[in-house]
């Protein structure tokens, strides 16, 4: 659909070069009628305008149902550790449009954003793109300009049809395969994992983090004559010797190097950080083992099991649907003292049930909380869903997450841990109301 047929883009001016960040995000909202419009046509076309050739820097595609940000995080560290100038792309972003583009581990700044956006406006000329897909572009456009020698992409839906995968990786990492975004994914493993191993190229290396692939994934990768990296059979994770190494860690082993890496447990997935481990030494096999422990241990990811403060303890993380729920209760089910008192607020296209359940068993009490974004479920409309499904009573339900987390805080013993939890936007409007600045 062109924007002259378009009645949303048809009134929307362009920002121009001296607007603000804000005027153009704003723009970006208006011009496509649809938030997600999946396919590579369109912005493949842009592309081609923009750039003459294909870009300079060797492109690394992650793909995944959970743990895509951990593993961007952790290889875009472990990229620069080694020497190499290196971009990355993730998305969403928690507090500033900002975050979703970074330059040797710096966020971009506004003015950068602006003159990107202004140079994918005019590549677009009457072709549509929505946020998503013009946001991809212009970082594509800040890389480009300044020379990055590493190029790591998050893909945002799917893989298949995302606008990440106009460009042909150099090495690609499917972290996990499970249900969410069933309207344009499908509702089983094996038709999701066919759209994410879509990022997959005749040839190039490739791993899969987790331990249960979908055939889907398995058959593309043979079909390409793809070197599947895979735990368990390629690599492997066990237990650290206490004798030798912190507890609470796994050696990563690889046969092919005859050595071990540490993993200390962190608080991020670690199936995502042995991923990235994994494609480092492909990419930069001069960098020691020593070197690597010590960019992992060093590692934080704001949202993800992210602790803000202690006394009581709380902690955030974005997981929004049932794979990453079952993570975060595993994780806080070993703990051994306190209760956990659980700050939940959810969008309304999400299997909130399956997420509800999932962290019921660990959950000593509920606040739930409503979210007064485009698609956000209000706290009754919540309850409602989920009511009967909790294993412990709902303490409140409130109109806002800030309201919600000063109620939970307000009934918790030093002791006890808060865990805040449920979308972006959960974990963002938490930070806000305890005065984090943006990360």
């Amino acid at each position: 659909m062109s924007p002259q047929n378009n009645p949303v883009a048809r009134g929307s001016a362009v920002p121009g070069d001296k607007a603000t960040l804000d005027q153009w995000l704003g723009y970006l909202e208006s011009i496509h009628p649809s938030e997600i419009d999946l396919g590579l046509d369109r912005v493949l076309l842009v592309l081609r305008r923009l750039f003459r050739r294909n870009p300079a820097g060797r492109i690394i595609t992650i793909a995944g149902t959970n743990g895509k940000g951990s593993a961007v995080a952790a290889l875009e560290k472990l990229l620069m550790a080694s020497g190499r100038s290196t971009g990355a792309y993730t998305s969403p972003h928690l507090q500033n449009y900002n975050e979703r583009v970074r330059i040797n581990g710096a966020d971009v700044s506004d003015d950068q954003l602006v003159r990107a956006f202004s140079r994918v406006e005019i590549a677009r000329r009457d072709t549509t793109l929505t946020y998503f897909e013009f946001g991809t572009l212009a970082a594509f456009v800040l890389f480009e300009e300044a020379g990055v020698e590493d190029w790591v992409l998050e893909v945002g839906l799917g893989g298949r049809l995302d606008a990440v995968n106009v460009l042909d990786p150099d090495l690609a990492i499917i972290t996990s395969v499970d249900i969410d975004h069933v309207a344009f994914l499908g509702d089983n493993r094996e038709v999701i994992g066919f759209e994410k191993a879509g990022i997959l190229r005749p040839g190039i290396p490739a791993v899969y983090a987790d331990i249960d692939p979908p055939e889907s994934v398995l058959q593309q990768a043979a079909a390409q004559k793809v070197q599947l990296e895979r735990p368990g059979e390629t690599y492997q994770l066990v237990p650290c010797d206490p004798g030798m190494a912190p507890v609470g860690c796994l050696w990563l082993e690889q046969a092919r190097y005859g050595d071990r890496v540490v993993l200390p447990d962190n608080g991020l997935p670690v199936h995502s950080l042995a991923a990235a481990v994994v494609a480092i030494r492909q990419l930069a096999p001069e960098l020691a083992p020593s070197a690597i422990e010590q960019v992992i241990a060093r590692l934080t990811l704001p949202g993800r099991y992210e602790v803000l403060q202690q006394q009581p303890r709380v902690v955030v993380d974005v997981g929004h649907n049932p794979h990453a729920a079952n993570w975060l209760a595993a994780r806080i089910g070993r703990r051994e003292a306190g209760r956990v008192i659980a700050v939940y607020a959810a969008l309304e296209d999400k299997d909130v049930e399956g997420v509800a359940g999932a962290m019921a068993p660990v959950v000593d009490e509920w606040y739930l909380a409503g979210l007064d974004v485009p698609r956000g479920l209000s706290g009754v409309e919540l309850v409602n869903r989920i009511g009967g499904l909790l294993r412990k009573p709902v303490a409140t339900v409130s109109g806002s997450v800030k309201v919600a987390l000063e109620n939970a805080l307000g009934g918790a013993g030093p002791e006890d841990v808060v865990v805040v939890f449920g979308s972006f936007y959960t974990v963002a409007q938490a930070r806000i109301a305890l005065g984090k600045a943006p990360s």
